[in-house]
């Protein structure tokens, strides 16, 4: 499967898990941070990592990186998945099942961080075995990998979507397409505006902290001036007292 390029996408970073974990060696304990990230544009797109540091800044950087390496496109039928899909990956196994429009994300917290990136809105999940989430992540991952659109099922066997699905099914699938489209252009909208006002906002406030800098500055020099002067008057007071 070809790379998928992250530098096109316009990806956010989920943090998972972040551990610290230590390594035996011959003078004692090693310690490190390890961060488990997961990526996505909220579109189709997503992927998971994974790094390792002795700070967790750059560990969470190790992963975002990792994880922008190792993306997957996710077939979606408008809000949710084409089918059902059970996959294991360790003794963590996940079941994905499509749900209908406005049931939300049912999942729990490291399976809901992967069909959020993915930009799955109407889902039921159920994690079976193991709920370590790095197996989780990765077992949902797996089962998302193995999704086939009706396009693409359509082009293999060599037919249209209509003859394997019918028309009325075809005609729904299309409509969800186009309003889940709609939906995803809107949220992103959202998130860009969200965004700019979260810059605005720390742009007002660092010129703020500039300007009360100077102005703290200037204030010093007056009240140094203020002393000198006050210095002055007192000696020129003690003639005056004589």
């Amino acid at each position: 499967m070809a790379r998928i390029d992250a530098s096109n996408l316009h990806l956010e970073e989920t943090v998972v898990q972040v551990s610290r974990v230590s390594k035996v060696v011959k003078g004692g304990r090693r310690f490190s941070i390890r961060a488990l990230v997961v990526v996505g544009d909220r579109n189709g797109h997503v992927g998971f990592g994974f790094g390792k540091a002795g700070e967790y800044t750059e560990a969470i950087r190790k992963a975002v990186e990792d994880a922008k390496k190792h993306l997957v496109e996710v077939p979606l039928s408008g809000t949710t998945i084409p089918y059902m899909v059970t996959t294991n990956f360790g003794a963590s196994e996940v079941l994905l099942k499509p749900a209908a429009p406005g049931t939300g994300v049912i999942a729990g917290g490291a399976v809901r961080a992967v069909m959020e990136a993915a930009g799955i809105r109407d889902i039921l999940t159920k994690t079976l075995g193991s709920t370590n989430k790095a197996n989780t992540v990765q077992a949902c991952v797996k089962g998302l990998r193995e999704l086939r659109s009706a396009d693409a099922e359509a082009a293999r066997r060599g037919k249209t979507v209509v003859d394997i699905l019918g028309k009325k099914r075809a005609a729904q699938i299309a409509e969800a397409a186009a309003n889940a489209a709609e939906l995803a252009a809107a949220a992103r909208q959202a998130r860009e505006e969200e965004a700019r006002e979260t810059r605005a906002v720390a742009g007002r406030r660092e010129r703020g902290d500039r300007g009360g800098e100077r102005g703290d500055r200037r204030g010093g020099g007056d009240r140094r001036g203020g002393q000198n002067a006050g210095g002055d008057r007192r000696g020129g007071g003690a003639p005056r007292g004589r």
